[in-house]
């Protein structure tokens, strides 16, 4: 997205079309038998994915069922031609299809993503070397500074009242919850993520906090509610800043949060604590070395960052079509590639926590949600956005579940200070969860 000289107002609860999601058209159902090497293609599918209980049936009304064990899912395919789309590259093809309608699925969405990454993850130990470069996912899209623009644009721009529907009535919070105790709520949960992250970076009144990537500001607004701190966030997305801006306002904390609309790279001063949320997903590789120098000369001798992003237990790409369709220029970084950031700063690493189950309990809340509202979703934008997104959450709940994804939030400082807490008692002392009233 290019910013023009002269600003529009921007209307936060009118989803921008230029958003919508373009997907291929549905093909026209095909009513001819399958031929016998269609069907052979099938079978073959099913053994490089490492034969899943998973049976499919065709555009005609046949079935093939597992060759090893009981179906426990049925996939539809409407057409020949997504029979070949699936084969040719099934990580891009497999969202797309869904999307448009081509591919239809029998049973919870979730739990068959999540036997299917998991079926995949054996299964490609044994592929062929011209197989694993067929279907390798690409890299990501530049996250330059003009290009992390449009990259943001496209997934946070879609209107703030489509997230409303779906995200927590609290401070809508579009990044992984804290769940100290299962039965909490997705509101309790967020508020309790969100004091869990001002726990650790040992937040006290007249503090200074800079935020890179701040979303739709609730994070800011907690600090600066609960801690007395003066928080600096920046961030890309006009909606977000827009809602982030008007509801601190309407909370009388507009003198105590300055929202900027800047990329981090221009964030310029010292502070008491850096934290960036969900963010790091979105920098790309490339710019840790500019990211890490950045958190060096951002914090006083004596501060607390503290990173909390989507990762993996060893590098990969992310998938070809949540790159393509969902979000672009995405990386999760592995632990060992967050850690980069750290070594180059010559920063000490204090704490380290995973909250891979507790992103996939909050997913769960969101597709809940999501799917209560579909009806609306669809009439903001389409069927195709509606089952894109589907697909989006219910394999992201998967993929967290089969622990193909992480979620890391690492706390760290300069390596010479020497004013920490001896250790982390203070962080459990009294629940992070408010009573739900």
């Amino acid at each position: 997205m290019t910013q023009s000289s002269a600003r529009k107002t921007v209307q936060t609860d009118k989803p921008p079309s230029a958003h919508v999601l373009k997907l291929p058209l549905e093909h026209a159902r095909a009513e001819r038998e399958p031929h016998s090497y269609e069907r052979w293609l099938v079978a073959k599918l099913m053994r490089m994915a490492g034969s899943p209980p998973i049976r499919f049936k065709l555009w005609n009304g046949d079935v093939i069922e597992p060759e090893q064990q009981p179906a426990e899912f049925t996939l539809h395919l409407s057409d020949p031609k997504a029979l070949y789309s699936l084969v040719a590259n099934p990580n891009l093809a497999f969202g797309d299809l869904y999307a448009a309608g081509r591919l239809d699925v029998d049973g919870h969405l979730p739990d068959l993503m999540e036997i299917l990454y998991r079926s995949v993850h054996q299964a490609r130990q044994k592929w062929p070397k011209w197989l694993d470069a067929l279907w390798r996912n690409h890299n990501p899209r530049s996250t330059g500074l003009s290009e992390a623009r449009e990259n943001i644009h496209h997934h946070y721009d879609l209107g703030n009242a489509f997230y409303r529907l779906w995200l927590d009535r609290a401070e809508m919070q579009y990044t992984c919850a804290y769940y100290e105790s299962p039965d909490l709520t997705l509101e309790q949960a967020q508020l309790a993520k969100l004091e869990h992250v001002c726990r650790k970076l040992r937040l006290k009144p007249g503090m200074t906090v800079v935020e890179a990537g701040c979303g739709w500001g609730g994070l800011a607004r907690y600090m600066a509610r609960h801690y007395g701190v003066t928080v600096y966030a920046y961030n890309i997305s006009r909606e977000q800043l827009a809602y982030a801006r008007e509801t601190a306002k309407a909370q009388g904390l507009e003198r105590q949060i300055h929202y900027i609309e800047d990329d981090y790279r221009n964030i310029t001063g010292q502070y008491d604590a850096f934290v960036s949320v969900g963010m790091l997903e979105h920098v790309g590789k490339e710019n840790y070395p500019v990211l890490s120098d950045l958190i060096r000369r951002s914090l006083k001798p004596h501060g607390l960052a503290l990173l909390h992003s989507i990762g993996r237990n060893r590098p990969m790409l992310m998938n070809a079509w949540i790159e393509k369709r969902i979000f672009p220029g995405a990386y999760p970084p592995s632990i060992g590639e967050f850690m980069e950031i750290c070594e180059l700063g010559d920063f000490s690493v204090l704490d380290v926590e995973n909250l891979r189950l507790h992103y996939a309990q909050t997913l769960s809340h969101w597709l809940e949600r999501f799917e209560a509202h579909g009806a609306e979703i669809a009439d903001m934008y389409d069927d195709h956005f509606v089952r894109a997104w589907r697909m989006y959450l219910a394999g992201s709940i998967a993929a967290f579940r089969a622990g193909s994804l992480q979620l890391f939030q690492v706390v760290f400082s300069h390596g010479d200070n020497n004013e920490l807490p001896q250790n982390r008692r203070d962080l459990y002392q009294t629940p992070a969860a408010p009573e739900e009233h």
